[in-house]
């Protein structure tokens, strides 16, 4: 059993699903977040900070890594991966960010595609959140489309030489390594490539109006040299980094249902203590339905987290079914956002309440590891059978 009080948005007692195991794990990621994020995240908002010094205790929770097993990284389920996404982005979508740039992206990458001696030297550090990693994929003219990559890597003996630029690169600035994906002349292929090595270079992006609490670069490489040992010998193709973002997909899944239902409380609190015509907001017809509507759909969004989560665990989820997850939910909860902020007013514009904070994020959330359009023609062709990319 928890001890936490019930989620004010929960209509069909949604615990019922979950075992005390899962309870107790979203319970301290919860406890993490209440205590850790909430009091400090508009500051780290307003100031476009990315708050360094909470990843060693992201780390002591097991957060980093944590469907992985072995190599210190904690062996949860892909249920209480999502429970635990969901709680962080009730903080903020730019710490869950982190936690899957970390995790389902960069250590992802080593664990199914790397050598066992690239998993020891690397995945310890990284679950202790020692060494950072980033995910080098998308480029400034290539973000849907990577098969259009033009970040190459040339053998030069028994060397590789690797020059590109990639853009809206997560954890860049802050990175020991980097999980570059570039072209060669056998198609796209991996590297672990050291962030001091010669001729790489991390730029920040600023003046972001979204994930102002998160760190976004544009990474650039002039002819950096890097020996056979930097390859990950199990990726070949483009599905080599789809693999990996398949996992950061499962996550998002379930973590905008936490920037909604963060959302969806604050209209609450705020209807029931706000009053206009000399009675609380909740107490009129047209702001009620606007909570029920986003409560209706936070359950069912939540309710297909969970049978995602369950699929996985048992190694039946599908591609397809991910883009559904993802497209479904992100979509609705940029909407939930965007409507609870109408209850707050003109309040809702400050960093005082968190919706439109969750929205702004949301934008970005909405276009990282394939937009809308993208999704929708993944799931048109498992309809149709025809691909309609191009």
């Amino acid at each position: 059993m928890t001890d936490s009080a019930p989620d004010s948005s929960d209509l069909i007692d949604l615990e019922f699903l979950l075992t005390p195991d899962e309870l107790a794990l979203r319970d301290s990621v919860r406890s993490f977040v209440d205590t850790a994020i909430r009091p400090h995240i508009a500051d780290w908002y307003d100031r476009a900070y990315f708050p360094v010094e909470i990843i060693p205790e992201m780390a002591r929770l097991g957060l980093l890594g944590m469907h992985l097993t072995g190599y210190g990284c904690a062996g949860r389920s892909a249920v209480d991966y999502g429970l635990a996404a969901l709680e962080l982005e009730a903080g903020d979508s730019g710490l869950r960010t982190f936690v899957s740039v970390q995790g389902s992206l960069a250590m992802s990458a080593i664990d199914k595609h790397g050598s066992e001696e690239q998993k020891n030297e690397w995945l310890p550090g990284m679950a202790a959140g020692t060494t950072i990693g980033c995910f080098g994929l998308t480029e400034p003219d290539s973000g849907s489309d990577p098969a259009s990559m033009t970040t190459f890597a040339r053998r030069d003996g028994d060397d590789w030489i690797i020059t590109g630029r990639q853009r809206w690169i997560g954890l860049g600035t802050i990175a020991q390594i980097a999980i570059v994906w570039a072209m060669t002349d056998e198609g796209v292929r991996g590297f672990i490539v050291p962030t001091d090595a010669p001729g790489f270079e991390a730029q920040l992006i600023g003046q972001k109006l979204s994930m102002r609490a998160s760190i976004q670069t544009e990474l650039i490489l002039t002819d950096v040299r890097l020996p056979a040992t930097a390859m990950l010998p199990k990726a070949a193709g483009l599905r080599g980094p789809f693999e990996c973002l398949n996992e950061a997909r499962y996550g998002i899944v379930w973590g905008v249902m936490g920037a909604a239902r963060d959302s969806f409380e604050a209209a609450l609190s705020y209807s029931q203590s706000r009053i206009a015509f000399d009675r609380p907001l909740a107490g009129y017809q047209l702001t009620q339905q606007k909570l029920v509507d986003m409560a209706v759909e936070i359950n069912k969004g939540t309710l297909l987290a969970l049978h995602l989560g369950r699929l996985k665990d048992a190694g039946k989820l599908k591609p397809h079914q991910i883009s559904l997850g993802k497209l479904s939910n992100t979509r609705e909860a940029i909407a939930i956002a965007r409507e609870a902020r109408t209850i707050l007013g003109g309040n809702g514009v400050t960093l005082d309440y968190s919706p439109m904070r969750h929205a702004n994020n949301l934008e970005s959330v909405r276009t990282y590891e394939g937009t809308d359009e993208v999704h929708t023609l993944v799931l048109g062709h498992h309809l149709t059978g025809l691909p309609a990319f191009r």
